[in-house]
């Protein structure tokens, strides 16, 4: 799988280097201090190492090529790693798959993937799924032979977890719980915008409560208008036409009554003295007829002011619903006995009219009293009450003088036909029937009076509802006025349809005090309420999401205690193999770690919660054929190096990685142990390409190709190759 690796710039390489790996085994020789580990670490550097230590520096650029007397020194190193992916062990659609690390001088480092610019983070998930961790367990240094058994538990667990391929399952754990993490930051924050959204939905949905209350007050109300308008639309419009063929009838009939009379008086009055009483009966008619006319005017004013005047107080009545003050019972019999006491006094008709005006006079007082409202409480509508009140009371006034002229005036007028009649010789028949005939029409003429008296209310009563139609059109719409119309008035009391009208305003003042339409409320409403809905269906969208992360977790963590343990058993099995094969005898096996006890009272029971969810480290436990060995620390440097070479092949036996590099890990071997040592790499190199930096004659023998590290007077390491089947055949 490992193709070749292209080395500018870094440590002793200053110049490009290029090793090609197209043996299982590959052998790297030379002197010491010629470069050969910094090919171990170049292959460290490149798959994304970042502890300094481990690649003997203390800083980014102890790894770039300091220059000589002979060289200049480098700003960048690079080193490329080139893996063949025909059978597409990595996770990505190229045949060839090259992965890249450079170093700057100021501390950054780029990495690329077939030249593509990418994040450490891709490169190690790359490599993980080709079971290359980061442990860097099949990268053995100089001198780390026995790392893996000083390593602490938790290490030697990493070591192990990395080796049989689980840091795949590992990045997938930790994606989902970054995952987790960030959805259950938007459950909080979708949480409080959700607490903060709720007093403000349901102070909203008290309004449109409150609008919705106000709907069915103004359907009440175009229901009950649209009913009370059609019947006194009816109602009226019969009035005025019963009213105009009554006074039709009456006016026709006055004409013939006083064509009559009038053809009779000029046939009996002859003489002088009839001529006399002809003139004040003329006379005293066209009083009667002056103050008709009078009183027809006057009547019309009043009519005016009492139209003006319940209009005012209908406005004043909504303007200002403060009551007055309440009258005192004792005032109001004083002011009936004074009434009483003036009309009792009145005896002539001089005295009744002094007796009129002084009771007006005292009711007007009495009025000014108790019904006006004081001048700072008094609003304009009042006073426009109050001014039409008085204007009302003149009128009155003027049109009960006037009363009093006209009956005087029908007196002498009545005293006048009399006499006229009297005084007539044609007889006691002639005078009846001009009795008969003025009786006739002094009552068609009080018929008229009456109509245009009625008509004046009409008219009140058609202004009223004008008024009324414009209040419930403005508050309820056109839809109020929009009613069919009656082909005649219903045939029911009146005070029904008074009642109605009562109940028609009652709603209307229900209905200006619920406020308007709301639209811009109503609009707020329901956009809030889409905004609760969505983080409603957000919350819930990231609870399911939350819950498949639960359920990602707990499956991966079920997967990975799965392999782990069945990689644990074939690790034991394969160690136990090589460490007898190693030591020609014995035996060595992995254990999991034993949970450690808080205290000597509490033996038996977990330290706490956090150490019972830590997952256990790995102990070694060893039994040498010979000796007797309780821990790690009491074996030899040769028995600790065969001891990690023979976990290491162990290791690599169980989920063989695609290299393995090997860096002076034989060392410490003696011959017997170095045959050993050489058998267990060609069993190894059938399953893994194998990069062996060596001194030791019978490893070398095993290789294919030979790579010699050299290095010249200028401090720049070169190398030399030699692929022992060519030799083989030159030599023949």
């Amino acid at each position: 799988m490992l193709k070749r690796l292209e080395i500018v710039g870094f440590k002793s390489f200053a110049k490009k280097t290029v090793l090609d790996f197209v043996h299982s085994t590959t052998a790297i020789v030379g002197p010491n201090g010629s470069g050969k580990s910094n090919v171990a670490e170049a292959f460290r550097f490149a798959l994304g190492e970042q502890s300094m230590k481990s690649m003997r520096g203390k800083r980014a650029e102890d790894l770039i090529w300091g220059g000589s007397h002979q060289a200049p020194r480098s700003n960048r190193a690079s080193v490329t790693i080139v893996f063949d992916n025909t059978k597409r062990q990595f996770k990505i659609d190229f045949d060839e798959v090259a992965i890249e690390r450079a170093v700057f001088r100021d501390g950054t480092s780029e990495y690329a993937i077939n030249g593509s610019r990418v994040r450490l983070r891709d490169i190690e998930e790359l490599l993980a799924n080709a079971n290359i961790g980061e442990t860097g367990h099949h990268i053995i240094s100089q001198g780390e032979a026995d790392r893996i058994l000083l390593a602490s538990p938790r290490e030697r667990r990493a070591m192990l977890e990395d080796a049989l391929g689980l840091k795949a399952y590992e990045f997938k754990k930790q994606e989902a719980l970054r995952k987790l993490e960030k959805t259950e930051e938007n459950i909080a924050q979708v949480q409080s915008l959700r607490r903060e959204l709720a007093p403000h939905l349901r102070f909203l949905e008290k309004q449109v409560e409150k609008l919705e209350r106000a709907d069915a007050l103004r359907s009440e109300l175009i229901s009950l208008a649209q009913t009370y308008f059609a019947i006194e639309d009816a109602y009226l419009a019969h009035e005025k036409v019963r009213l105009e063929q009554e006074k039709k009838a009456a006016t026709e009939r006055l004409a013939v009554v006083a064509s009559e009379l009038g053809a009779i008086e000029e046939r009996v009055t002859t003489d002088a003295e009839g001529a006399k009483w002809l003139d004040m009966v003329r006379k005293s008619e066209r009083d009667v007829e002056r103050l008709n006319q009078e009183r027809s005017a006057l009547s019309r004013d009043i009519g005016r002011v009492e139209g003006a005047l319940a209009a005012a107080k209908e406005r004043s009545a909504r303007v200002a619903r403060e009551p007055y003050a309440k009258v005192p019972r004792e005032d109001l019999l004083s002011l009936a006995q004074e009434i009483k006491k003036q009309s009792d006094e009145a005896q002539t008709p001089e005295a009744m009219r002094a007796a009129l005006t002084e009771v007006a006079r005292l009711i007007q007082l009495f009025a000014n009293r108790f019904a006006a409202p004081s001048d700072d409480l008094l609003a304009d509508e009042e006073r426009t009450v109050y001014a039409l009140g008085n204007e009302q009371t003149e009128l009155l006034a003027k049109d009960a003088q006037l009363a009093e002229e006209q009956e005087r005036s029908r007196a002498a007028l009545a005293r006048a036909r009399e006499a006229l009649t009297a005084h007539d010789e044609t007889g006691r028949e002639m005078r009846r029937h001009i009795l008969d005939l003025a009786q006739a029409k002094a009552h068609e003429e009080g018929v008229l009076v009456a109509n245009e008296t009625r008509e004046r209310e009409l008219q009140f009563f058609v202004e009223a509802l004008d008024r009324s139609k414009a209040e419930a059109g403005m508050l309820a719409g056109m839809q109020a006025l929009s009613y069919e119309p009656l082909a005649e008035p219903r045939k029911e009391d009146r005070h029904m349809q008074e009642e109605r009208k009562r109940t028609l305003e009652r709603v209307q003042i229900r209905l200006e005090e619920s406020g308007g339409t709301g639209e811009d409320i109503r609009q707020e409403h329901k956009e809030v309420r889409d905004r609760e809905a969505f983080l409603a269906t957000e919350l819930d969208d990231l609870a399911k999401s939350a819950a498949g992360l639960h359920a990602l977790i707990d499956d991966l963590d079920t997967e990975l205690r799965k392999h782990f343990s069945e990689g644990l058993a074939l690790v034991n099995t394969s160690f136990g193999e090589y460490f007898a094969l190693m030591f020609g005898g014995g035996g060595a096996r992995l254990a999991l770690e034993e949970p450690a006890v808080a205290d000597e009272e509490e033996e038996g029971e977990v330290v706490d919660e956090l150490q019972e969810k830590e997952r256990p480290g790995i102990e070694i436990s060893v039994n040498l054929p010979k000796k007797k060995v309780r821990a790690l620390m009491q074996l030899s440097g040769g028995e600790r190096a065969l001891t990690s070479i023979a976990l290491i092949f162990a290791m690599s036996q169980v989920n063989p990685p695609p290299f393995l590099i090997l860096d002076e890990t034989d060392a410490a071997l003696d011959e017997a142990n170095s045959r050993r040592y050489g058998d267990m790499i060609e069993n190894l190199a059938k399953k893994s390409q194998l990069i062996v930096i060596t001194h030791n004659r019978e490893t070398m023998s095993r290789a294919g190709v030979l790579y010699g590290v050299t290095m010249g007077n200028d401090g720049v390491s070169k190398l030399l190759s030699v692929r022992f089947d060519e030799a083989v055949a030159v030599a023949k």
